[in-house]
């Protein structure tokens, strides 16, 4: 595989599973150097397991970094812990942020009435201003070439109105509109771009509660990229759709499309929120 990241240095948040953890293998296969940010003591062994792999098997450089996102000195402390790692400097000297890939949310599901303050703080704390904080941060060593890239992981609830994530779906929405932003106000250092996932294999996913399930049969029915392929899709995904609609998507699909938008053959798209659900949400 062609490494067209080679010498560049990728933020990853959220990097310790799921989604972020496909998006870093991703990236590190064709050359980039990782910073895979991490928020638990839990998740610590996890991702410096991945850091040592991703090292041995691709010849790059992996430097895992707590720092909780959802509080507002994290972010700053992701990147100055990074512009410090003599690992992750230029040969130079001098410390770049090539793309970054804002990854890191939370979830949290629940009717109208049922929605408390705590629910929304912590919605937002982390999924709208977390990654403001971690962009304003990362701002000064961006590229003045144009050739910088940053991802926000946004969501199609920010466009659907499924049931039960009124704060969820406003987070994405939020997170839309600081993309849109961004690409103007960053145009000379980098592009600025969002994804939109439907429903993805991971744990996330598989702890929504079976009412959010049968309301999203429906979308999953009419998804084309759904549609089961026995003997290519496991037996288990394959029984599991004659229930739910379909299957999800693997982490590795999402994390291609990330891969697709950090390359230099990307330059000319900006401010778009890309379609990376399989054809669930279909954009005009």
């Amino acid at each position: 595989m062609a490494r067209t990241l080679e010498g560049k240095l990728a933020i990853v948040t959220g990097a310790s599973r799921g989604i972020g953890e496909a998006i870093a293998t991703k990236l590190a296969t064709i050359g980039a150097n990782l910073v895979l940010g991490y928020t638990s003591s839990s998740s610590q062994p996890i991702v410096e397991t991945l850091a040592k792999d991703l090292e041995s098997k691709h010849n790059i450089k992996a430097v895992p970094i707590r720092a909780d996102l959802g509080t507002v000195d994290g972010p700053r402390s992701l990147i100055e812990t990074a512009r410090s790692s003599n690992a992750l400097l230029k040969p130079d000297g001098s410390f770049q942020i090539d793309i970054l890939v804002n990854n890191a949310g939370v979830a949290i599901n629940s009717k109208l009435p049922d929605i408390t303050a705590e629910q929304f703080d912590l919605s937002y704390r982390v999924n709208v201003l977390g990654p403001l904080l971690v962009t304003q941060a990362a701002q000064p060593y961006l590229p003045h070439d144009r050739s910088g890239r940053i991802i926000n992981l946004s969501s199609i609830s920010s466009s659907t109105g499924f049931i039960e994530q009124t704060v969820y779906g406003g987070t994405k929405a939020a997170l839309e509109a600081m993309t849109r932003t961004w690409a103007r106000e960053l145009s000379e250092r980098c592009t600025v771009n969002a994804i939109n996932p439907g429903p993805v294999l991971t744990e996330m996913y598989a702890s929504n509660s079976p009412e959010f399930k049968r309301e999203i049969k429906g979308w999953i029915d009419h998804t084309p990229l759904m549609r089961t392929r026995p003997g290519i899709d496991s037996q288990e995904l394959v029984d599991d759709a004659k229930t739910s609609g379909g299957r999800p998507a693997y982490v590795g699909e999402i994390a291609g499309i990330v891969a697709m938008l950090v390359g230099e053959d990307a330059a000319w798209c900006t401010g778009q929120v890309v379609s990376a659900n399989g054809g669930m949400l279909l954009s005009h």
